[in-house]
Order: structure tokens, then C-alpha cells, then sequence
């Protein structure tokens, strides 16, 4: 069994990435990142605070705008529209969750594509399941890279996802099949769940379950990617699997916490760099 190591491979991602950084500016380019954020979500905080860091270690200017919960609709697509004219920010990336009285979604398809580092808007969604040069959303965009450096080949095996949000499960589908693997999504109404998850050669998991996934539901050497993040009542981080008894039957094993979570913000910053390239 091989622990993925997405700590270091983010951190080796982030040292090309400031040298690309360094060579963007000597050619007078300032790469530059506009996070909104609306409310006072205290994860979001987190978030917004490492993507903030990650940007000042690779050189990437960072500009924050912080909305009260009841801003209007009206104001935030404006706010957004008056990022997407200005020239000098190159990513523009909107922090989920926003609260619910607002339209996450009209948000997304007015951040233009050429700006949404995130890969959220429609285009760039489905640029992606053309295969086409896109923007990739971060988390699966990070798997990828993962199952690169490892020479985790995908084509002809079975991937099993667990989840199928907007922002890690669906675009995986599209990632997976790219690399001609057979894909099999499930959810919270899929039946039999076990008899899917024991056919996996690579088990990805995203649905927010503390330990959900547990050594009789995997086959021998599977490769099992832990998406999840949940915080215990001890304080501590725990994935969506059962890490201690799973990683006795797989192949290759992520983390949680330093698995796939240090690689969504790398990739993000890498989304950053590729914009202001183009």
C-alpha cells in the first residue's frame, strides 16, 4: 500500500508555479485572483484565507471582497460584471456556500469564461465533456494530477465515484471517461451501493460521511481517493473513509488531511497562472 502524498505534490506544483509567476511578470503580466465571498461561513473563511496565502507564496496578487449575507442579487452580479472588465484581474472565482436566497448559479454563468478559474461556468463545463483545453474545477483537476505522478492509468478500469455534486462528482465523470475508464456514479438513492463499490479498481469518494466507506465495501488493491473533509467532535479531520482498516486492502491510499485538499488550491492557483497566460 502507497500513500498519496498530496502535500507534496501540491508543494512541488506551487514551486513551478512561481517560477512560471516570475516569468509572467519579467513580461510585465501581474497575475491576479478576485475572491468573492458573501456571508459569514466559517469554513469559507478558511478556505478564502489559504487560497489568500497560496497566493502570496507563489507571487499571485490577491484581491478579496467580502458581502454581507443580504446583499442583493442584483449587486452581486453587478460586482461580478465589473470584475469581468477589468483588466488587470485574471481570475475571478466566487466562494460556495452563498446564502440561499441567492442564485449561485446565474453567479457562475456571469463570471466569464476566460476568468473562471474554478470552471463553473456552463462553457467551461462543457468544453470539459468535449474533452476540449478548459478550465478544469479544482478538487477533480487535483485527482487527475494525482493519478499522473503516481502512473495510476485509468484507461479500461472501473472507477466508482460516490456524490455527484456540481463541484467534485459530475465533472470527475467527465475527467474519468477523458482517460477511458468505465465510470459508475452513485449517490444517496443508488440501491446495492456495496455491490458497486467492491467492483471498484479506483474508489472515489465525496459525499461528507465521516468513515462511511469501510474495509468489507473495497476489493484488494483498489486505489481509493478520499475527497471528504468532516471534522470530528474531537476537533480532528476525518475523510469519508475508514482510513486505519481500508488502507490494509488498497494500492494507494489518499490521506485526510493532506491528501486531495492541498492539491484543490494548488490547482486553483495553476487555473490562475493559465489565465493570465492566455
Amino acid at each position: 500500500m502507497e500513500i498519496i502524498n498530496g502535500k507534496t505534490l501540491a508543494q512541488e506544483i506551487r514551486e513551478k508555479l512561481k517560477i512560471e509567476c516570475d516569468e509572467l511578470k519579467i513580461k510585465g503580466i501581474k497575475p491576479k485572483l478576485a475572491v468573492i465571498m458573501v456571508g459569514e461561513d466559517k469554513a469559507s473563511k478558511v478556505y478564502v484565507k489559504n487560497k489568500s496565502k497560496a497566493c502570496n507564496e507563489i507571487g499571485i496578487e490577491f484581491e478579496e471582497h467580502l458581502l454581507s449575507a443580504d446583499i442583493t442579487q442584483d449587486e452581486l452580479i453587478s460586482l461580478i460584471k465589473k470584475l469581468n472588465t477589468d483588466s488587470t484581474i485574471h481570475g475571478i472565482l466566487l466562494q460556495s456556500p452563498i446564502p440561499k436566497n441567492l442564485d449561485i448559479n446565474e453567479a457562475f454563468r456571469t463570471i466569464t469564461p476566460e476568468k473562471d478559474v474554478d470552471g463553473f461556468n456552463p462553457i467551461n463545463v462543457g468544453k470539459l465533456c468535449l474533452n476540449q483545453d478548459t478550465f478544469v474545477s479544482c478538487t477533480p483537476y487535483g485527482i487527475m494530477k494525482m493519478f499522473e505522478k503516481y502512473n495510476i492509468d485509468l484507461e479500461g478500469k472501473d472507477v466508482v465515484i460516490i456524490g455527484r455534486s456540481n463541484i467534485v462528482g459530475k465533472p470527475l465523470i467527465q475527467c474519468c471517461l477523458n482517460k477511458n475508464a468505465t465510470v459508475t456514479v452513485c449517490h444517496s438513492k443508488t440501491k446495492n451501493l456495496k455491490e458497486h463499490t467492491k467492483n471498484a479498481d479506483v474508489l472515489i469518494v465525496a459525499i461528507g460521511k465521516p468513515k462511511f466507506v469501510t474495509e468489507d465495501m473495497v476489493k484488494e488493491n483498489a486505489v481509493i481517493i478520499d475527497v471528504g473533509i468532516n471534522r470530528g467532535e474531537d476537533g480532528k479531520l476525518t475523510g469519508d473513509v475508514d482510513f486505519e482498516n481500508v488502507s490494509k486492502k488498497a494500492s494507494y491510499i489518499t490521506p485526510v488531511p493532506g491528501g486531495v485538499g492541498p492539491m484543490t488550491i494548488a490547482m486553483l492557483m495553476n487555473n490562475v497562472i493559465k489565465a493570465s497566460s492566455n
